[in-house]
């Protein structure tokens, strides 16, 4: 059974097993004293349908004489039946409390229960217990905790933006502060984006990665402080796409290496900088292509083919997590898609495999990815909450409906939790963390729906209820209607260590038209208004605002929707 982040305050640690059990087990060597409850939560039988739990729950405190466990789920699970406690459930929060014969919690003393559940679709785990109000498996500081969750070996926390402040971008703040309302937003911290050999040092005499670390080591004070990073120069970059193609060749891997992973590790491994939580989202829009772009797939493109065949893009990321992985104030989370992406049967579990093998390649090791980020730089929304994906109108599913599309998934949240789960069950370690970036995805505005939609049939329920506007939920480039979503936050949902706005607000996504460019930036359609699809949007039109600049660049008619559609609305 592996452990992640293994430490005197060891987190919740859910193991999922290959005949369907999971279990949550605090390792041997954990400072009970430090842990005020400790929770086992093992999943003993499943089906299709239904599932039996066990519980134990463990008081590290003083004595108690009665006693009430919390958690919630993130899918659809109901408790239906139950022993040795009081079980009861409100949506998806669930409260045991105890028997009139098994209220008496010494210190130190157990109480076992279980129950059966129901449930469709994924069986995801709960991760967060309180027992009493008080959260169970977490250091409650009196055994000198550093207040970001426990450490592991290397020093890292479990979870690198709790209890921390997130550096501020001064270029990206400056855009922002010069547009009108802007000032609402630009203290708002986004991630840094090293997308081509030239940003490692500063384009055009714009900020390097040194001058952005002694930026954040300016802002972090006393304090601690997150710097994201996105590392982003793959060779082949982004197979399926034009306007984010990079510079670096398909076979041009000896480069990636050398000229832009080496002198990154060596920037972020200076003692200079060691006192900062530097957050890498390594390699977006990637992996994910070779599962869903290739072979016989509709969707399929040649130069997807061309990376599954020479392997560069498996050995580009394994290398990336290895080199900057042995940096121990690094936190390595690894671009996973979105769920319009991902989010079917036939991607979810071979894409998670694939992840797998990369981190497991080129000296990495699961240890090395710190966790996971979704919706890097898309548009797909939070929480969609007119539908879910049980719903059914008329006898057809919610997931017959054409923007759903048999997809298990309708937004991020659900997404990133149970895709979280699978990653755990292919064998990363069970305290990886989810970011979800909501720098896009608020979809507010006087078009945002207050209900579902009518129930004439099961599109116009959905169409009619849905958050996300888009044409389809394969559009991605500038996306029309889209609006600021969640502001950056710690510790949001179980699971998920943030939201953050990896992706700058405001910086394009790619060019309307062709621009001739040095920054190996082509025009891909998708990014043009007047384009009419392809397979992998469902041949709709693209969605895409007019009048757009070269990806990464400032696009304020955008920045300007983006605020006027915010949700949680700007003040």
């Amino acid at each position: 059974m592996s452990r992640t982040r293994t430490s005197i305050l060891a987190a919740l640690a859910l193991v999922a097993g290959t005949a369907g059990t999971a279990t949550a087990v605090v390792p041997a060597d954990a400072g009970l004293s430090a842990v005020p409850c400790t929770v086992d939560y093992t999943v003993q039988n499943q089906w299709d349908t239904g599932f039996t739990a066990a519980v134990t729950v463990t008081n590290n405190g003083a004595a108690k004489s009665a006693w009430s466990l919390k958690w919630s789920y993130a899918g659809n699970q109901k408790i239906t039946n139950y022993w040795n406690a009081k079980v009861s459930q409100s949506g998806t929060a669930v409260t045991a409390n105890n028997e009139s014969y098994n209220g008496t919690l010494a210190t130190g003393g157990s109480a076992g229960f279980g129950f059966q559940g129901s449930y469709s679709g994924t069986n995801a785990l709960p991760t967060t217990f309180t027992l009493d109000g008080v959260t169970c498996n977490v250091d409650d500081g009196s055994g000198g905790g550093d207040g970001g969750g426990g450490t592991d070996p290397s020093g890292r926390v479990d979870n690198p933006y709790a209890g921390a402040k997130v550096y501020v971008n001064p270029e990206w703040s400056a855009h922002a502060a010069a547009e009108p309302g802007g000032s609402r937003v630009s203290n708002q911290p986004t991630g840094v984006w090293l997308d081509r050999i030239a940003a490692i040092n500063g384009v055009n005499g714009g900020m390097g990665l040194r001058d952005h670390l002694d930026a954040a080591l300016a802002q972090k004070g006393s304090n601690e402080e997150v710097v994201q990073l996105v590392i982003y120069d793959l060779p082949g970059r982004d197979c399926s796409a034009l306007a984010s193609n990079g510079e670096l060749g398909p076979t041009e891997i000896d480069k990636y290496k050398t000229q832009f992973i080496d002198p990154i590790a060596a920037i972020l491994a200076d003692p200079k900088y060691s006192s900062l939580r530097i957050v890498t989202t390594v390699e977006i829009d990637s992996l994910p292509n070779l599962v869903t772009n290739t072979g016989s797939r509709a969707t399929a493109t040649p130069n997807c083919d061309t990376m599954l065949a020479n392997g560069n893009y498996v050995k580009g990321v394994g290398y990336a997590l290895a080199k900057l992985g042995a940096v121990p104030n690094v936190y390595n989370y690894l671009d996973a898609g979105h769920h319009g992406w991902l989010g079917w049967d036939d991607n979810f579990g071979p894409t998670a495999t694939l992840f797998k093998q990369a981190a497991t390649s080129e000296g990495a090791t699961v240890d090395d990815v710190h966790g996971f980020i979704t919706n890097t730089a898309n548009y797909s929304a939070l929480k969609e909450n007119n539908f879910t994906i049980n719903d059914s109108v008329n006898g057809t599913s919610v997931r017959q409906s054409k923007w759903v599309d048999w997809n298990r998934y309708v937004d991020e949240l659900s997404y990133a939790q149970a895709f979280r789960n699978q990653l755990v069950s292919v064998g990363f370690n069970s305290g990886i963390g989810m970011l979800i970036d909501t720098s896009r995805n608020g979809w507010g505005g006087t078009a945002r729906p207050t209900a579902a939609g009518p129930t004439t049939s099961v599109d116009a329920y959905v169409d009619g209820g849905r958050y996300d506007r888009r044409i389809h939920v394969g559009n991605w480039c500038n996306q029309a209607g889209a609006g600021l979503g969640e502001r950056p936050q710690a510790s949001p949902a179980a699971g998920i260590d943030a939201y953050v706005w990896m992706k700058p607000p405001g910086e394009s996504d790619g060019s309307s038209s062709a621009i001739a460019n040095d920054e190996g930036k082509g025009f891909d359609r998708m990014c043009d208004p007047t384009y009419t699809g392809n397979a992998r949007n469902g041949n709709s039109m693209s969605g895409a605002l007019p009048n757009a600049p070269l990806s990464g660049h400032w696009f304020s008619a955008q920045f300007q929707q983006l605020m006027q559609n915010a949700y949680p609305p700007l003040p």
